[in-house]
């Protein structure tokens, strides 16, 4: 089948202007994607990737391109910028990446991760969000639980996720739908396709309590890290960064409860919303 080369657009993002510069030097000095695969040693599938910005250009690619087309720091520089700047769409492109990730790795400090949310949860929580209407809470509702559709999927990933005990005890919505959330999560802790840790009270103070973090990993190895604040996140695709957000998670990880111990306190907290029996004896 004749390879065609997807469309450019190189005037989204830093990263995009990579591509694009990559793609006209590697045409004018007339080399094919696996010519310049074997000059650079890389594969073809990398480099096709970075020229239509799927893939954000390994730290080494750089040099390697420069040294190629003798184009002194060109590309250097322009990697330099791709990896600083706040790409606007780095939440569509987080998106992307977690519809094609083998495995999901999460933390949540104060709320639970979006992919654990039941729908009662989900919608509590938006609408705490006083700028968002009826019909976006709605919305956003939906958006949500389309993400979880994948989970039961044949192609679903592996999850695994660890919860800060205040994202458990803080109520999100009534009693009724704050026990069926965490009936939800307790059928998770131990499943075929993913593992739930609680990180305890009495684990004290850690590095990532303040946020959220999410670690993708996706079918080619290719690895990456999305954390997340009140009203921005970052979405790092850099291998450095993306191995220090993962230290972090495999401290954390070391630190939590083992997953029979996860599962006692989760039903522990379930026992604070059973409903009271009223009826007459």
């Amino acid at each position: 089948m004749t390879f065609r080369p997807g469309p450019l657009t190189p005037y989204v993002s830093a990263r995009h202007y990579f591509g694009s510069e990559q793609r006209r030097h590697r045409e004018r000095a007339g080399l094919s994607l696996v010519q310049l695969a074997d000059i650079l040693n890389s594969s073809k599938s990398t480099l096709a990737r970075i020229e239509t910005a799927e893939l954000m250009p390994p730290p080494d690619i750089p040099e390697r391109l420069d040294a190629a087309f003798g184009t002194d720091k060109h590309f250097h520089g322009l990697y330099e910028l791709a990896k600083r700047e706040i790409h606007p769409d780095q939440y569509r492109r987080y998106m992307d990446f977690e519809a094609e990730a083998v495995v999901i790795e999460q933390y949540g400090a104060q709320t639970l991760p979006g992919l654990l949310q039941t729908e009662a949860y989900a919608r509590e929580f938006l609408r705490c969000q006083k700028s968002l209407g009826p019909e976006q809470v709605e919305q956003l509702v939906a958006a949500r639980l389309s993400r979880q559709a994948r989970q039961h999927s044949d192609s679903r990933p592996f999850r695994w996720a660890i919860i800060d005990e205040a994202a458990l005890r803080r109520r999100m919505g009534s009693p009724t739908a704050m026990r069926e959330q965490l009936a939800s999560l307790l059928a998770q802790v131990d499943a075929p396709d993913s593992n739930i840790q609680v990180m305890p009270f009495s684990a004290g103070l850690h590095y990532l309590m303040g946020g959220a973090l999410t670690l993708l990993t996706l079918a080619d190895g290719t690895k990456v890290a999305y954390e997340e604040g009140i009203e921005a996140g970052h979405l790092y695709e850099d291998p450095k960064k993306v191995e220090k957000w993962r230290r972090q998670y495999e401290v954390l990880r070391a630190n939590a409860l083992s997953l029979p111990e996860s599962a006692h306190l989760i039903r522990t907290v379930m026992e604070g919303y059973t409903p009271c029996d009223t009826s007459p004896n």
